[in-house]
């Protein structure tokens, strides 16, 4: 018995699929072995099937150094039938093979997707070769995804499992962040600026620290752009989101100063033990510094790893002066003279202990 165009067959799909031939053969024969030991019942170990590279399929049983074709005339219909469920088998196990070893390259990138339709739980996400879950948890708050929708995701994790590889997409990742940023600046992605750090509250506020390593270009105004277009092409794909971009210093002071903007700080208190901060700003800065619901100084804490407590400047040297005023008000009454009834009373002390001792009643 043959299969028709066999060679021409596997020739195609070690082609298009870049499955190697001798994988399908190998498959090919060992689902016609499993349905020869059902035919030949207590031959398991002595049977062997032997494909030729023309598709001609044989049975031969081993007894005693002899071997024999045993091939049933109706095997030929079976063959093929078999040969055509493996190679289906076959090419779906190497699309997800494929398909798993494109995206775990991916890992930690950025890709695009189309969205399908809203599901329990999230959103369905056609990525090309797979489909995945967009979960709301991340979303980005506030934004409301549409079908047909193309977006920007970030490629969390990609795992192996029997139905092909799971994705695990996000858009409130901070990674997101990070990629969109080396997308529309390519000076990040040649070296000359780095992003040391990001802190992100998902559809409220995110802050990135950035440095130069070329003192001629500035961090921020690059990033930001001409008239700021990256910074707005960044922000349009993030929504409601806001984005800071501050200077990263490796001093603690200057990088707590920038984490904090858009207020302006006077002063900052340094305790490298604690790994805290003391920081003093502007009576009308001090909503700027905290920001809406703490968001600001929240954030600031998260990028620069350091505790930070905000003080008012004014407040504070209001406290300063009038501890000042009391301190002196003290030393001036410790040093002032003493009065006349003051100098008296040691005398009368001195005059009644007297009179005690005599035993006499002391006068008015």
């Amino acid at each position: 018995m043959k299969i028709e165009k066999f060679s021409e067959m596997l020739d195609e799909i070690q082609r298009e699929r870049g499955i190697p031939k001798e994988a399908i053969v190998d498959a090919i024969r060992l689902s016609l072995l499993s349905a020869a030991k059902k035919r030949f019942k207590g031959e398991d170990e002595n049977l062997e099937v032997r494909i030729s590279d023309q598709g001609e399929v044989k049975i031969f049983l081993k007894k005693e150094d002899q071997e024999s074709d045993i091939t049933p005339n109706d095997f030929g219909r079976l063959a093929a039938q078999t040969a055509k469920q493996v190679i289906i088998q076959r090419m779906r196990e190497a699309e997800k093979d494929e398909a798993f070893e494109e995206f775990l390259h991916k890992q930690g990138e950025l890709v695009t997707g189309i969205v399908q339709r809203r599901e329990y739980g999230g959103y369905l996400v056609n990525l090309g070769k797979v489909e995945t879950v967009l979960p709301f948890a991340e979303t980005i708050p506030g934004e409301t995804l549409r079908e047909k929708d193309h977006v920007k995701l970030y490629l969390v994790e990609t795992k192996k499992t029997p139905r092909g590889p799971f994705v695990a997409i996000s858009r409130a990742h901070p990674g997101l962040v990070k990629k969109l940023f080396e997308l529309e600046v390519p000076e990040i992605k040649e070296g000359i600026l780095e992003i040391k750090a990001i802190a992100r509250e998902p559809g409220k506020r995110t802050k990135v620290a950035v440095y130069s390593h070329d003192k001629k270009i500035g961090a921020v105004g690059t990033c930001v752009g001409h008239m700021g277009q990256r910074i707005q092409n960044i922000v349009r794909e993030m929504g409601p989101e806001r984005v800071d971009i501050m200077e990263w210093s490796e001093n603690p002071a200057v990088f707590i100063a920038h984490a904090l903007s858009p207020a302006k700080v006077a002063r900052v208190g340094i305790n490298e033990a604690e790994k805290s901060a003391k920081v003093y700003v502007p009576e009308k800065e001090l909503p700027l510094a905290i920001g809406k619901e703490g968001t600001n100084v929240r954030l600031a804490v998260k990028i620069t790893g350091w505790k930070i407590d905000i003080f008012s400047e004014e407040e504070e040297q209001k406290k300063a002066a009038e501890e000042s005023k009391l301190k002196t008000e003290t030393e001036v009454k410790e040093k002032a003279p003493a009065t006349t009834e003051e100098k008296e009373k040691p005398k009368k002390r001195a005059r009644i202990k007297k009179v005690k001792e005599e035993g006499e009643k002391p006068k008015e």
